[in-house]
């Protein structure tokens, strides 16, 4: 089953029949012209004896009494000679002999012998029955204008003719089938020389988790060429998922351990201290573990967030919102972590826009941009959020002057468990999931977010998308 899918079996065919093909193409058309000039051939011989017993018919005057013996004998013996029959008539087509003896005397009306009558011989070859049949006007050649006086039809058999057309063909056939054999054989030693790279290919790539090696390469043919190279590619890039996978717990890890450990060690050192520890160093204490709780709902709920856009991607609840409340309601939010990082929250309004949008995912994909422009920036700095909109879509920018992304990073910043700026990172609590939250979140409502940014003076992140929702754009 699985060789009658292969790409050999598939080159094998085509070279067998294109050597075939046109083998057994040639073998007819050699048997068929074979046997279509032995037929003119006997025609033309047949012809010729017609008309040399016409000129002997019309000197003797035969067709007036008809009881010439020599000419009868001559007429049996020439019928024998052909294993077939000879049939004279008059210019009323009445026959005047017949070596079968089965027509004496009868008017002979067939449809070759009328258009011989008009002075054209016709052939008629039965390959059914083994015969052929001339008919022919009898001509007087001495009269000036050549008038017919009678037909001769001549019947013959051509068994023997066949017998050669069949020996003609069985060595045809044999010559077809060795031409088969050979092509067989041929076929399969080129189709393997073709797919062998292919083989190899595979080979390699089977091997490669048993060698050093990093990549494959193959410069058989083009085509392989460019497998290897997308294959490379591919390889490289799983490597950089598999790198960003295991920073990705690394990180997950420590985010959701650290607050465990921190709460933990704030409890036990409630727990050692009784009833003698004063009563701000418990609201304190409290204060420290509530935070670290934050901390670790953040996490999970990043997680929790990224998992629902995956496994219901269809699953929105549209509503027509008002953007600019929502954006003025999420700085609302964000305004205590903006003052705790000195940074101002500036927005812009350039007019009322309203669209229809999943409320709960378009405010998490705003609110993670707005927010990581806070947590990324420098003390005294700002964050501008503008508003505007056409007649087709709604347009958000979110700019900050904070710490920037590096021209290295900023390709990767929407990939899933990405952190850019590694030192920073262990500052800043993260998972490097909420820019890809974000992107899930504007691809679900078909729009587009693009991201421009110089490191050390800031970042833009501009999204688009249509003020309309349509169904019939989930095909994506």
């Amino acid at each position: 089953m699985k060789f009658s899918k292969s790409l050999q079996l598939r080159f094998m065919l085509f070279l067998l029949g294109a050597g075939v093909l046109p083998a057994l193409i040639i073998t007819f058309v050699l048997i068929t012209s074979y046997e279509s000039q032995m037929i003119s051939s006997e025609i033309r011989r047949l012809n010729v004896q017609v008309g040399l017993l016409s000129g002997e018919i019309i000197t003797s005057g035969y067709l007036e009494n008809g009881e010439a013996e020599g000419i009868n004998a001559e007429l049996t013996s020439v019928a024998d000679s052909y294993a077939g029959r000879i049939m004279v008539t008059d210019e009323e087509l009445r026959v005047v002999k017949d070596t079968y003896g089965m027509y004496d005397g009868r008017i002979f009306l067939w449809e070759n012998a009328v258009i011989a009558m008009q002075g054209e011989n016709t052939s008629y070859y039965d390959r059914d029955n083994s015969f052929l049949i001339i008919t022919a006007p009898i001509l007087s050649q001495s009269e000036e204008n050549t008038p017919i006086h009678g037909i001769m039809m001549m019947t013959e058999s051509t068994e023997s003719l066949e017998s050669g057309v069949e020996y003609v063909s069985n060595i045809g056939l044999i010559c077809l089938i060795v031409v088969v054999l050979l092509m067989a054989a041929l076929s399969g030693l080129v189709s393997g020389w073709l797919v062998r790279p292919l083989h190899e290919l595979s080979s390699s790539i089977n091997d490669l988790g048993k060698t050093n090696e990093s990549s494959i390469t193959s410069n058989a043919y083009s085509e392989t060429r460019e497998i290897a190279e997308s294959f490379n590619h591919y390889q490289q890039m799983m490597r950089v998922l598999d790198d960003s996978r295991q920073e990705f717990v690394s990180n997950v890890s420590h985010e959701l351990k650290t607050p465990l450990a921190s709460i933990k060690v704030l409890a036990d050192s409630i727990n050692m201290m009784g009833d003698d520890a004063p009563i701000e160093m418990y609201r304190e204490f409290m204060g420290d573990i509530t935070t670290e709780v934050d901390r670790e709902t953040k996490t999970i709920n990043d997680l929790l967030s990224l998992v629902r856009m995956d496994k219901s991607k269809a699953d929105l609840n549209i509503t027509i919102t008002n953007i600019n409340e929502l954006l003025e309601l999420i700085l609302k939010r964000l305004e205590p972590l903006a003052a705790k990082q000195e940074v101002e929250l500036v927005m812009e309004s350039f007019r009322p826009v309203t669209a229809e949008v999943d409320e709960v995912k378009f405010s998490l994909a705003i609110m993670n941009l707005i927010e990581n422009a806070i947590k990324y920036n420098n003390a005294g700095g700002w964050v501008h959020v503008s508003i505007n909109s056409d007649h087709q879509y709604c347009f958000i920018r979110v700019e900050d002057n904070g710490m920037g992304i590096s021209e290295e990073a900023i390709g990767h910043v929407f990939e899933r468990f990405y952190r850019g700026d590694k030192s920073h990172s262990r500052e800043i609590s993260g998972t490097g999931l909420g820019l890809a939250i974000t992107r899930e979140a504007i691809l679900l409502h078909h729009g587009e977010i693009r991201v421009s940014s110089v490191q050390g003076e800031g970042t833009v992140f501009d999204v688009r998308i249509p003020l309309s929702y349509i169904e019939e754009r989930e095909g994506r």
